[in-house]
């Protein structure tokens, strides 16, 4: 029987919005489900897959080897072949890129570093905008922020209280 987890992560075709030359979106059903962007250069790699590989709507987007969901040793193997075809032999070695999920790091990373608000960046990563301060506290410093103190003494400053 196939766990809950590959089921409700399984994303099919769709699932994904693929406009022309535009950004796309897929919508992830772990938990509540949620929308995620796709760059329009990614759209249009999934949309050569679809083609190439002749999926209908209903299909799984990336089935496993037995046409059932990816299973984890799947892509964990497809993951190190692609490690090694793009990376030196040094980084490799260095242990770049050494998870999966330094890939959805780097995005998260990238969208705050691009001024995506918090709680975006925290809806399409499925999790709190509090865990995404806590994982990318580099993002919050206030040296980047630049602090017009003439106005915040203005917002704070205490009314003119007459006195009696």
């Amino acid at each position: 029987m196939t766990p809950r987890s590959s089921i409700s992560s399984s994303v099919r075709v769709h699932d994904v919005t693929f406009p022309d030359g535009e950004f796309g979106e897929v919508l992830v059903r772990s938990g509540e489900g949620r929308r995620v962007p796709l760059t329009p250069e990614i759209v249009g790699v999934l949309r050569r897959w679809i083609d190439r590989a002749d999926l209908k709507a209903g299909d799984l987007l990336f089935p496993g080897e037995r046409g059932g969901p990816l299973q984890s040793c799947e892509y964990r193997r497809v993951w190190r072949q692609a490690r090694q075809a793009v990376l030196s032999p040094d980084e490799v070695q260095a242990g770049a890129g050494e998870q999966v999920s330094s890939l959805r790091d780097s995005s998260l990373d990238a969208w705050l570093k691009a001024g995506f608000p918090v709680w975006g960046v925290a809806e399409w990563a499925g999790v709190s905008a509090s865990w995404i301060a806590l994982r990318y506290p580099h993002r919050f410093r206030l040296e980047d922020v630049e602090i017009d103190w003439d106005h915040l003494e203005e917002i704070l400053r205490l009314p003119d209280i007459p006195e009696r």
